[in-house]
C-alpha cells in the first residue's frame, strides 16, 4: 500500500504518507529504526513504482479522507526505507504537486552529497535530515551506514542544499542511551549553527527499535543536548520530539486495509489502535484476527503495546 494514513505527526500536523520505498530498502540500518532491520543496504538510485500509479493511489487516499472531513496538512515521502533513493522522486513530486496540498519528506540525507537529489528535494515545502552525528565513529555505531557513504561528502551536501531551498528545513537528531556522546552534541551544534535549520528536533525513539537493546537517552543527555543545540541556535529554534504524537489517526474507509497500510510504516500504540476502532465502529476482534492471519504483530516497548504490520524486516529480529 503505497499512501496511508492521514496520521498525526509531530512536525507536520495531519500528514498523509506516501511509502515510496519497498520494505527495507535503505542506504543506512540505524539501530533504532521502528521499520525493522535493513534488508537490502543500497546507495545507488533507482526506480522503485510507477510515478502514474503513486499520483492515483494518493489523489484515491486524499479523496477518501476529504470526504470524511479529515484534514491533510502535508503529503509526506515517508517510506519502509530511504525515499531519495527513488529515481523517480522528483516526477513524483511534480504529479501531486496538482493536489494542492504542501508536501514534504524525512529523509536520512544520506544521498543529499548527489546534485540530483538536492534537484529533487528542491522541490518540496518542508525537508527533515537526519543528523545523529558529525563524527565517523558515533556516525557508523549509530546509523550504520553503507560502508561506501562518507560522512564529510553527506554534512557537505547539507550545507549545499541550504543555500538553495526556500521551503521549510529542520534536522532530527535521534539519542539512545548506552552511548557515549562526548563532546559529540557541541560539534553537532557547531554544524547546526552553519545549516542554520528553522528547527532543530531532539528525539528519543517511541516505538520499538530495530535492536532490542535500544533505549531512550536518559532526561540529563537529552538536557546536554537541548543545551549546546540551544547555544548554537537560539532557544526558540531547538525543539523536543520526545512525547507521544496523539491518537488521531484518520479511517478512510477500510479498517483492515487502513489499519496494515498505516502500521506498514508507523506503529501504534494500543490506545491509539482503540481509538481508531472506535472512529470506524468496529471492535477489537479485527485485530485478534489480524493477529492470527500474522498480518498484524504485537510488541511492547517502554512498558507499552504496539501493533505493526508483520514485514520481513521485523522477523530477521
Amino acid at each position: 500500500m503505497i499512501a496511508f494514513g492521514p496520521v498525526p505527526s509531530r512536525r507536520l500536523g495531519k500528514s498523509l504518507g506516501v511509502n515510496n520505498i519497498p520494505d527495507k530498502v535503505c542506504t543506512y540500518a540505524c539501530v533504532y529504526c521502528q521499520i525493522g532491520r535493513t534488508l537490502r543496504m543500497e546507495i545507488e538510485r533507482r526506480a522503485f513504482y510507477d510515478p502514474k500509479l503513486i499520483f492515483r493511489e494518493v489523489s484515491e487516499k486524499v479523496n477518501e479522507a476529504l470526504e470524511r472531513g479529515e484534514k491533510i496538512d502535508y503529503i509526506t515521502f515517508v517510506p519502509d526505507g530511504e525515499p531519495t533513493l527513488d529515481a523517480n522522486l522528483g516526477r513524483e513530486i511534480d504529479l501531486l504537486r496538482r493536489l494542492g496540498i504542501k508536501l514534504a519528506t524525512l529523509t536520512n540525507a544520506s544521498l543529499i552529497w548527489r546534485e540530483d537529489v538536492r534537484e529533487d528535494l528542491l522541490k518540496l515545502d518542508f525537508v527533515s535530515l537526519k543528523v545523529d552525528a558529525v563524527s565517523e565513529a558515533l556516525w557508523r555505531k549509530i546509523d550504520r551506514p553503507h560502508k561506501s557513504l562518507s560522512l564529510e561528502r553527506i554534512l557537505e551536501g547539507m550545507l549545499e542544499f541550504r543555500k538553495e531551498f526556500g521551503g521549510k528545513l529542520v534536522t532530527e537528531t535521534m539519542l539512545i542511551d548506552n552511548v557515549d556522546y562526548g563532546d559529540e552534541f557541541e560539534r553537532i551544534a557547531e554544524f547546526l549553527k552553519e545549516l542554520k535549520p528553522d528547527t532543530a528536533y531532539i528525539a528519543v525513539p517511541t516505538r520499538p527499535p530495530a535492536e532490542p537493546w535500544v533505549r531512550p537517552a536518559r532526561e540529563e543527555v537529552i538536557n546536554r543536548a537541548f543545551q549546546a543545540f540551544s547555544k548554537a541556535l537560539g532557544e526558540d529554534r531547538v525543539e523536543y520530539l520526545i512525547g507521544y504524537e496523539g491518537n488521531a489517526f484518520a479511517f478512510t474507509g477500510n479498517v483492515e486495509e487502513d489499519l496494515l497500510s498505516i502500521t506498514a510504516v508507523h506503529p501504534m500504540r494500543e490506545d491509539a489502535v482503540r481509538e481508531f476502532l472506535r472512529k470506524a465502529n468496529a471492535d477489537w476482534s479485527i485485530i485478534e484476527k489480524l493477529i492470527r492471519e500474522n498480518k498484524l504483530i504485537e510488541l511492547e516497548y517502554e512498558g507499552k503495546k504496539f501493533y505493526m504490520r508483520r514485514l520481513k524486516s521485523r522477523e530477521t529480529r
